[in-house]
């Protein structure tokens, strides 16, 4: 008897505004899933610009998490500074790194692989960081990345 009359501006305005609704959280939902590697893929350019600033003993101190690593040099005995300098340093099969970017990376379940490029190479360098500690690690596996399935899956 007393019921409102059908406002066809109104619906419209509604369901326009919970379409807008979902569509910003599957977007939202796609960014947060595809940052979810974010502080490994962050350990790893930390580690890349020290090697770019040439500061290998920092570069070390982030390979171990362990910024005071000099005060304690026996507890990393199986990778020696001298080999880390040995692997990254001017040297090594990478050269002096001048330029990086880290294109990727894949998660696992106890850890993240992280791939960069260095100095504009087509080869690429993959570490691997551990998720619990942000310890990183030569990995044991590449990943393949660049298309953009590769992108929504990484």
């Amino acid at each position: 008897m007393d019921a409102q009359q059908f406002d066809e501006g109104r619906a419209r305005r509604r369901r326009n505004t919970v379409i807008v609704g979902i569509i910003a959280a599957l977007i939202l939902a796609l960014v947060v899933y595809h940052e979810r590697n974010y502080p490994e893929r962050r350990a790893a350019k930390k580690f890349f610009a020290a090697l770019e600033d040439k500061d290998f003993e920092r570069a070390y101190g982030i390979w171990y998490q362990d910024p005071d690593w000099k005060q304690h040099p026996a507890k990393y005995s199986k990778y020696p500074y001298k080999d880390f300098y040995q692997d990254w340093g001017p040297a090594s099969e990478w050269g002096t790194i001048k330029s990086y970017s880290i294109d990727c990376s894949y998660s696992s379940n106890s850890g993240v692989i992280v791939q960069a490029t260095l100095n504009h190479r087509s080869q690429h360098a993959y570490v691997w960081v551990d998720k619990s500690d942000k310890t990183l690690h030569f990995s044991p596996n590449e990943i393949d990345c660049g298309n953009w399935f590769g992108w929504l899956t990484e």
